[in-house]
């Protein structure tokens, strides 16, 4: 089986991608924007050729190289998993002629818009929402709508560029910081619990399904720095409250034509009860999700995906075994990490539910906290208890601080 994976080294977390198809036995055609000598050792023992390109982002001339260089050679699967690469890997398959969804199918999961008309047309329940170009359309959009509403990009990854306008005056303050976004969603806010819905999809039916809950919600993560962000997945993905989501999760997947590979939905749990869709794509959940869901379990989704995707079979075992969360801290201060404060109480207390600490060291700078989902660095940790989990995790919110000048 031969397999041509887009954006083989970065984000770093796809070199754990291209090693599991190797691993599953698989010959990876790696592309990348990186010197192939710049790429390290452990990626690449796992690649049997690699093709540089000078702009990964320009599709028609990764679509223009990619074939010219597998002119003679015979292909059988075109993968990418970062976010902003999908589209590119259905074009390709297109134009190599292969299986796989689509550039119609894998564009419902890439425009905002798009996915919830296809949803709503499947009689599923998301947020009332409308295209918008420009100022005079998104104030238009506003009105109809109402406030509070949610601003984003149609083809946005993650929170970057959302934001919640609660009135008139809050609109034009946000369209002022949104001059650089050609097209947008104009939503409804939906209140509520927000949770994850992620699977392991082969012909469109999960093969693994994971939830998680956001804590709080991304929209107050990502415009409150003093907020650690916490993220826990389920043990328990039979009980009650997550039923309503876990179906519409599953029909989402329907009506937007899901074929093999990783999905990672968003989804609202209203104080009613109701589930409501917020968005979906056909990749993994980034912000070391993927890590959290193999902690949850004890397998390894890296390798599982690629079977999925190679092989059409999943074989590890599907038992969730603990809540895992992961804990994304935020120095106080601007410059270089100064200190951390209450990390080794907190290590000898409940250093044996920690499964990593990553939290940057004194003396390296600071990250753009708006600009990465991965903030100064996270402790991650799991319990097969809940209460437990959630109790560590915002023991290690509050107490731990790092300090930047």
């Amino acid at each position: 089986m031969k397999v041509v994976f887009l954006a083989c080294s970065y984000p770093p977390e796809m070199q754990q991608y291209t090693r599991g198809l190797a691993e599953v036995g698989a010959e990876v055609y790696g592309v990348g924007d990186q010197p192939a000598a710049a790429l390290p050792a452990s990626l690449k023992q796992h690649l049997t050729d690699y093709l540089q390109v000078p702009r990964l982002l320009d599709e028609a001339d990764v679509v223009s190289k990619v074939t010219a260089w597998l002119r003679g050679r015979e292909v059988d699967r075109v993968l990418a998993n970062w976010e902003v690469m999908v589209e590119t890997a259905a074009r390709l398959r297109e134009k190599l002629g292969l299986g796989g969804m689509s550039p119609d199918t894998v564009r419902g999961f890439r425009d905002k818009q798009l996915m919830k008309e296809r949803v709503q047309k499947a009689g599923l329940r998301t947020p009332r929402s409308q295209r918008v170009r420009t100022v005079a359309e998104v104030r238009a959009a506003a009105e109809k709508i109402g406030y509070p509403l949610v601003l984003k990009p149609i083809s946005g990854a993650g929170s970057a560029d959302t934001y919640r306008v609660n009135d008139a005056k809050e609109l034009e303050q946000t369209l002022a910081k949104m001059q650089h976004v050609s097209e947008c969603s104009c939503e409804e806010f939906i209140s509520g619990e927000e949770f994850t819905f992620d699977t392991v999809c082969i012909g469109g039916k999960p093969a693994y399904m994971n939830v998680a809950q956001y804590l709080p919600p991304p929209l107050v993560a990502r415009s409150e720095e003093w907020v650690s962000p916490v993220i826990i997945t389920v043990r328990d993905m039979e009980q009650a409250k997550l039923q309503a989501g876990i179906t519409l999760g599953k029909n989402v997947l329907g009506a937007l034509g899901m074929g093999d590979g990783f999905t990672h939905m968003e989804w609202f749990r209203k104080p009613d009860g109701e589930a409501v869709f917020g968005e979906i794509g056909c990749r993994p959940g980034g912000a070391c999700l993927v890590d959290q869901m193999n902690y949850t379990g004890d397998i390894d989704l890296f390798r599982e995906w690629a079977r999925a995707v190679v092989h059409h079979r999943f074989e590890a075992p599907t038992a969730r075994k603990y809540n895992a969360a992961i804990i994304f801290k935020r120095a106080k201060g601007r410059g270089r990490i100064t200190r951390i404060d209450g990390l080794g109480e907190f290590m000898r207390a409940y250093g044996q539910h920690v499964v990593e600490e990553r939290l940057l060291r004194p003396g390296t700078p600071r990250r753009d906290w708006k600009k990465t989902l991965l903030s100064d660095g996270h402790i991650m940790l799991r319990h097969p208890d809940w209460q437990t989990t959630y109790d560590l995790a915002f023991a290690a919110a509050r107490h731990i601080q790092m300090y930047a000048e």
